[in-house]
């Protein structure tokens, strides 16, 4: 299969992170390598990349793309909640800048064994990192209703969360329920296509996608205190695609950016935080209408970035 994947934002990543010679970078989601293909020919010819993902054919994928840099990138299979863990074991610790594209790659989407879309038939998987054992299919196939209702919920915002859960588990007592066709039929049943602007299916995939591979636990672990990762003036840049990731790095920066975290009307400061960075974007960056055009999947992407002090 040929990754085939364009890269969101990817000139206004470059102007944010402003990547320099001789300074170490982050990409924690480093896909088909366009972020990172880019931070090293704005770096040359001393810039360094170290690119992380827990996709093994996105990492294949950026070897390859990378291959005229080699000597100036590392990739590793890994998420990038573990990213200290890995700047440690390479002698690196801190960088000088951090990028995290969120986003589900195309390839992801549109390979029929992944099982991410509902527009693809295919076995209910949708795991980015293989080697795990959870996928879609065991979720909706063996979890409670309760267990259902609460991810569809928390994680897809849909307010039919409950009618859908008690029909996943009523199904699922005839046939295991095993594609995502099966599954994106039963749920246009339940809620009809009529008046709506994307397919019924697209919030309760969302939902699943995110419990299969943790996505929020993974994000908001690396949010706790990504800033350290930076040295000094290094700068983040992080593109989100849906709400429940912006607003956790929304939270994130503007707590980073604060100079006391008491409660307000406190009379002198207990809490002993000082301010970790300065905020680049007061409010997100979106795409171009052109590149919208182009790319339609970025029609969603929110761009927020800080530098550290």
């Amino acid at each position: 299969m040929v990754y085939a994947h364009a890269s969101v934002m990817a000139g206004e990543v470059a102007r944010l992170l402003k990547p320099q010679t001789r300074k170490r970078y982050l990409d924690g989601t480093v896909g088909g390598g366009g972020h990172t293909e880019q931070i090293l020919i704005d770096s040359s010819p001393e810039g360094q990349v170290l690119g992380l993902d827990r996709d093994d054919e996105a990492l294949a994928a950026a070897a390859e793309r990378l291959k005229p840099f080699s000597d100036r990138v590392k990739l590793r299979r890994e998420n990038f909640s573990a990213a200290k863990e890995i700047l440690d074991e390479i002698g690196w610790a801190t960088v000088d800048g951090v990028v995290l594209d969120l986003g589900v790659s195309s390839p992801q989407l549109e390979s029929p064994e992944r099982g991410f879309s509902f527009r693809v038939k295919a076995r209910l998987d949708m795991r980015m990192d293989r080697r795990q054992s959870l996928d879609a299919y065991q979720i909706v196939n063996s979890y409670t209703v309760a267990e259902l209702e609460k991810i569809l919920s928390d994680y897809g915002e849909e307010p039919q969360a409950r009618r859908i859960a008690l029909s996943l588990a009523s199904e699922r007592k005839n046939k295991p329920i095993e594609t995502t066709e099966e599954l994106a039929q039963l749920i246009e049943r339940i809620k009809g296509k009529r008046g709506r602007s994307h397919h019924p299916a697209t919030q309760i995939f969302q939902a699943l996608r995110i419990a299969v591979n943790e996505e929020l636990q993974h994000l908001s672990r690396f949010l706790e205190d990504g800033y350290e990762l930076l040295n000094p003036q290094g700068r983040m840049v992080i593109i989100s695609f849906q709400s429940l990731e912006d607003r956790l790095v929304k939270t994130a920066f503007r707590k980073w950016s604060r100079d006391c975290l008491c409660p307000p009307k406190t009379p002198t400061c207990q809490c002993g935080w000082s301010r970790k960075v300065n905020l680049l974007t007061k409010r997100p960056v979106v795409p171009a209408a052109t590149e919208i055009q182009a790319n339609p999947r970025a029609r969603s992407a929110k761009l927020r970035a800080a530098e550290r002090l």
